[in-house]
């Protein structure tokens, strides 16, 4: 086989798998600006014939989604806010900083990442309630100030700076805090933004234990307000579609506006092994 014909038919099959994976989600935005009822009709029609925003105006003024896109973003931003800061500090440690049972503490949460986090789910839900956490934002952002994967994810990364820099500093009086500050975290930037976006991407599409932890439905984020509405309007495809062109529109521009620092920080990360 020529290389012509080889790179026509691997971009030919890069083309035919990303139709198939765009698609759903073109159908879902077409959809949601279908009059109701209309994408009930046999055969389904794939483009509406009288767009329309009654969907979008229903789930804001109707449904009260505004207050649940509200509660998602706040949710998602604090904990990839906090656990951010938590897990580039305790990376950089790990990585760098000498301290007694350094290696072994790391075992040990390398072997915790084994456990299913289900199993954890009862004794925590019972801590939070002797803090009087439950539903409250806090009783979702608690738990997810750091996470393992984080931390692991930032101690690989930070490993391949050189100890050249940080003795350099500190010959010349820096601090630790400073040496992290102005010196690591500018390295650090690729591992962040790609840390960043999967922890982010993880808050918002969380459903079980913002289900378990948010009793009110005023915290409801907005997973678990589209499956409550879900129940409500099981014939509502078109509102249904317009919830999900919602929830997933925010985190698709995230996506799109990070994804060359996210890549870079794959990429680099594979090549540092």
């Amino acid at each position: 086989m020529s290389p012509r014909i080889a790179k026509a038919l691997i971009n030919g099959l890069l083309i035919g798998g990303a139709a198939i994976a765009i698609a759903p989600l073109l159908y879902m935005v077409s959809v949601s600006f279908m009059p109701q009822g209309q994408a009930s009709a046999l055969p389904p029609p794939v483009l509406p014939t009288h767009p329309t925003l009654d969907n979008y105006r229903q789930l804001f003024m109707n449904a009260g989604m505004g207050r649940y896109l509200f509660n998602s973003l706040l949710i998602s931003t604090a904990i990839t806010l906090i656990s951010l800061a938590f897990n580039l500090m305790a990376g950089y440690a790990f990585a760098k900083l000498e301290f007694k049972g350094r290696q072994r503490l790391f075992q040990v949460l390398l072997g915790a990442l084994v456990i299913p986090a289900q199993v954890a789910m009862l004794p925590l839900f019972l801590l939070l309630k002797y803090m009087g956490l439950v539903n409250t934002y806090g009783a979702v952002i608690v738990p997810a100030l750091a996470t393992i994967f984080g931390i692991f994810l930032v101690r690989q990364y930070a490993s391949g700076i050189p100890d050249d820099l940080m003795e350099a500093a500190r010959i010349d009086g820096a601090g630790e805090f400073r040496i992290f500050a102005t010196i690591v975290m500018p390295l650090l930037k690729p591992i962040m933004v790609t840390l960043a976006i999967f922890t982010f991407l993880a808050a918002w599409n969380d459903f079980m234990w913002p289900l378990i932890a948010l009793t009110g439905q005023e915290h409801y984020t907005l997973p678990i307000a589209l499956a409550s509405l879900a129940r409500e309007h099981v014939q509502d495809s078109e509102l249904m579609m317009a919830g999900s062109v919602v929830t997933i529109l925010p985190v698709l521009v995230l996506f799109l506006a990070l994804q060359r620092y996210y890549l870079e920080g794959l990429l680099l990360g594979s090549v540092k092994g």
